[in-house]
Parts: C-alpha cells; structure tokens; sequence
C-alpha cells in the first residue's frame, strides 16, 4: 500500500493521515507535526528492502522527519520526486531501471529545490564526483549508515554538505 493512500482531505481543505496533519499548499503536501511545525518530507529510494526498512526506522526515531514515499527504482524515484517534490530524498546509486546518478540528474530538472543525499556502497572517486557535481548535497556509505546518516540528513537540511566517514572531504569540492 501506498503512504500516501490512506491520505484523506478534511473539510478545512487540510490532508490528513492518521495523527498527522498535512497542508496543501501551492501544489505542495506540507507535512506538519501536529505541533504546527512543518517537517522534513523525504523520499527514500533504495531496492534492496532490508536496507529500506533500516532506513525508513531510522527516520522514524528523528524528530520532523516523515518519509512520504519510499521506491525501489530510479524511474519511479524520478516520477515521485516531480509529483511529491519532497524536501529530502536519500537516492541509492545501483538502482534498476535508471541508475541512481540519472536518476538524479532527472530530478534535478523536475525537482530542483529537492536536496539530494546519496546512500550508497559505491564508493568510486569518479561517482562521487559526479554525484557532487549533479547537485548532491552529501554521500553516506551503506557500511557507515549507521553512524553517519542522521548527522548526513542534518547537515544536507541546514544547507550544508556531507561525505560519509571513510571518504575524503575532498570529494565535496565539486
């Protein structure tokens, strides 16, 4: 089922899903905590189930962050970044369909004020090169998920940039 599919919209013209409270706003689901403050929304794009289930528990431990929408492929990660246009999306590079690098450079286009935050085992100077020059906020490696994903997510949403221990800082200088 869909995380979006048990969306309904209540009469102040607000979208509600369980406890949680959604505004729509210039064609943008705005999630909100209940506590009037706006959250993160992420889409998470990642094939291989075990690691996204790992992830989206992750999420689900940090404050303001709600995944919207979780894919399996880089076609559909590009389809759902332009009909969701989430503020975050944690992007895997070895995807089926579209790789996670085009996928990117699609989203780019379609969702240019998404942050884009690469989960990954690649670990190749030239990806992360290119991840960096198409846009990507940060990388984090799969195998240092564990220590280095929410400090990941927390610099890519202040604006910043984030390599994941294990690779060099100068990766971030494209």
């Amino acid at each position: 089922m869909s995380p979006l599919a048990s969306i309904r919209l209540s009469a102040d013209g607000s979208l509600r899903k369980s406890d949680s409270v959604f505004r729509y706003t210039q064609g943008v689901v705005i999630a909100n905590d209940g506590d009037g403050v706006s959250a993160i929304r992420v889409l998470v794009v990642e094939d291989f189930i075990p690691f996204r289930q790992y992830i989206a528990s992750k999420l689900a431990k940090g404050d303001n962050l709600h995944v919207i929408c979780e894919v399996s492929d880089g076609l559909e990660a590009v389809n759902q970044a332009a009909a969701l246009q989430p503020d975050l999306i944690l992007l895997d590079i070895g995807l089926p369909t579209l790789s996670g690098i085009e996928a990117a450079r699609q989203i780019r286009k379609l969702s240019p004020e998404s942050k884009i935050l690469f989960v990954t085992q690649e670990c190749d100077a030239a990806i992360v090169h290119e991840a960096f020059a198409l846009g990507a906020m940060g990388y984090v490696l799969k195998g240092n998920a564990g220590s280095d994903l929410s400090a990941g997510i927390e610099a890519v949403c202040k604006g910043g940039r984030f390599v994941s221990s294990g690779l060099s800082d100068q990766y971030c200088s494209c």
